[in-house]
């Protein structure tokens, strides 16, 4: 037990020597600094990646505190080192298992974080601190991912107001987001609408970009996807043939001819049409005109026949009743 104690004291001694020995370097050859990273530090999803953070001049680091934290994060640490040790149990639980300082190279001052199997979620800004100083440095992580697919380039159609090709160029798979460019054969920037975005749910992005090509004396052109922090690029070239830019050309007023003579068939149609229902009009008010008469000629004959067959039987009624007198009268003369 006298020993543990002992060897922990000596520990602590040996902490302090380092602490005042920075000490003195700082009114001696003035204050350590710490360095990280000027530029973006890039990584490939699923890689190991080392973030830069170094004491200059090199100083013994090894009986400091360390941590290195992500501001954004809650809790922010990624790796804490005290007393020889690391607490983990104050880290981001996003980051357990995946960090480590080179223990061998603290003494030259050496505090780098080792981040393993890097992750889109790992991108950010990383705070190298050193609370014994007061000293601290920042490191950009930018992560790339690594299925970026290669450029596509389709021909999307014709501009008839600009007599010329619409081509379509589109990629998948990039993080950052990158930009698209389209170059002519001599490499010149071609003008081309905005460029669509389009984020998925793993975080990547898919990028798509439509020009207005004209005809020219080389008709080649080049689509160009880059994301330069991560210095990635991918590029297609496509030849449009000189025939297609004729058909283009001429296809204008043979629709136009189209469209006009539908136009006119249309209208002949319509008047046709008119016609044929104007005639089925006219036929069908003269059959009801003709039925009227028939229906008002067959009830005239009907009248006059009753009347000619009350006036005839008349007569005929009153010489019946006559005889029929005359012949009572006579009965009655026998009688």
């Amino acid at each position: 037990m006298l020993f543990n104690t002992d060897g922990k004291t000596i520990q602590s001694h040996l902490r302090t020597l380092s602490v005042l020995h920075l000490v003195l370097a700082h009114f001696c050859r003035g204050q350590p600094q710490l360095i990280g990273s000027s530029k973006p530090i890039v990584a490939t999803l699923g890689d190991d990646i080392i973030l830069p953070c170094h004491l200059e001049p090199a100083a013994d680091a090894s009986g400091l505190m360390v941590e290195w934290a992500r501001p954004d994060l809650n809790p922010r640490f990624v790796h804490v080192w005290r007393s020889g040790v690391e607490l983990a149990s104050k880290k981001h639980k996003s980051f357990v298992g995946r960090t480590s300082l080179f223990i061998d190279e603290l003494k030259s001052g050496n505090i780098s974080l080792k981040l393993s199997k890097v992750t889109l979620a790992d991108r950010g800004t990383y705070k190298c601190f050193l609370p014994g100083l007061n000293r601290q440095t920042l490191v950009q992580l930018v992560v790339a991912s690594g299925a970026v697919s290669s450029a596509v380039i389709t021909l999307a159609g014709m501009d008839r107001d600009k007599g010329g090709v619409v081509l379509d160029c589109e990629s998948r798979g990039w993080y950052p987001e990158p930009e698209v460019l389209w170059l002519d054969a001599e490499g010149n920037l071609l003008s081309a609408g905005p460029t669509e975005t389009v984020r998925g749910p793993d975080d990547l992005y898919t990028v798509s970009s439509r020009v207005t090509v004209e005809k020219r004396h080389s008709n080649s052109f080049t689509c160009r996807v880059q994301q330069k922090n991560t210095n990635q690029t991918r590029e297609t070239h496509i030849t449009v043939p000189d025939d297609f830019f004729k058909l283009q050309s001429c296809s204008s007023p043979i629709i136009t001819g189209l469209a006009v003579s539908f136009l006119l068939l249309l209208l002949l149609l319509i008047v046709v049409w008119r016609w044929r229902q104007n005639i089925k009009n006219m036929k069908s008010h003269s059959d009801e005109t003709i039925k009227g008469e028939k229906s008002n000629g067959s009830k005239t004959t009907r009248a006059e026949d009753q009347f000619v067959t009350e006036e005839e039987t008349k007569p005929l009624k009153d010489e019946g009743e006559e005889k029929t007198k005359d012949v009572n009268k006579e009965t009655g003369n026998i009688q």
